[in-house]
């Protein structure tokens, strides 16, 4: 059974490597007050620059936005913002450079550390050559998919709070549930979005995040996130990202139970 603690203020426990993971991605965005330049090359060619080594595929993104005129008769103005998303070969880790934030996500997670590592080059690299200053927003999402037989007896693998209604008699017969829970975390001033539930084949919740595959599937989605606006600093910025993934794997080991962490290959 997974721990009877509160996942929201108790330590987070020993981490377990699952070398057989549902964890099928991992995303941090810092937001930050707009920097015009970044929609420049010569900007962020330096930025370009220290990523390069690691991220050597770069491909500008455009989007059309409109600005609308608060003053009467005047018109709207179309305006183009460029994100520039650089990647590995493989594409299995990318990073997003944008005029208000700054993105970092992998679908091969190893450990926090590894994360960690990889996100301080980027962070880094931010620091010197955007300097933003101010931080709106720090975010850490995790999101961990169960598909195929593990599906038709859930309630071994998650504790019931979590599995609900799929335990039911009414299973045979449900096509979408979905339970979205938004908790306070004081202790480190932020909150957890957390989601999960049963998803029918090629559906989706979230397309930017989780691709609509063709098998049903169970979904924990958790998404930590700052309250407010906090001054820039790399190590600020780290040290939030280091404390949030500890609270969302907190949380992880309260939904699920050691037969799950067994199933995917854990050590317990």
């Amino acid at each position: 059974m997974g721990s009877r603690q509160n996942p929201l203020t108790a330590s987070a426990p020993r981490e377990i490597w699952l070398p057989k993971a549902p964890l099928i991605r991992v995303v941090t965005r810092i937001n930050f007050p707009v920097v015009v330049s970044i929609g420049k090359a010569e900007f962020i060619a330096p930025f370009q620059e220290s990523l390069r080594s690691v991220y050597p595929v770069l491909r500008p993104e455009q989007a059309l936005s409109v600005a609308f005129s608060i003053t009467p008769g005047t018109p709207s103005t179309p305006q183009t913002q460029t994100t520039w998303r650089f990647s590995q070969p493989d594409n299995s880790w990318r990073v997003a450079l944008a005029p208000n934030f700054l993105a970092i996500e992998t679908t091969a997670y190893k450990s926090k550390a590894d994360f960690l590592e990889r996100a301080k080059l980027v962070v880094d690299a931010l620091g010197e050559h955007v300097n933003p200053q101010v931080v709106d927003r720090i975010g850490l999402r995790f999101i961990d998919r169960v598909v195929g037989e593990p599906l038709s007896n859930l309630a071994m693998y998650v504790r019931s709070e979590v599995v609900g209604i799929l335990t039911s008699e009414v299973m045979p017969n449900v096509q979408h549930a979905m339970t979205e829970c938004l908790f306070d975390v004081p202790d480190e001033k932020a909150q957890l979005l957390a989601r999960w539930g049963h998803l029918p084949s090629k559906a989706t919740v979230d397309p930017a995040a989780l691709d609509a595959i063709a098998k049903p599937s169970w979904i924990l989605d958790l998404d930590m996130s700052s309250k407010g606006p906090s001054p820039f600093t790399s190590k600020n910025v780290l040290d939030q990202i280091s404390t949030y993934a500890d609270r969302i794997y907190a949380f992880f080991r309260w939904a699920v139970r050691e037969e799950f962490l067994k199933l995917y290959g854990g050590r317990v």
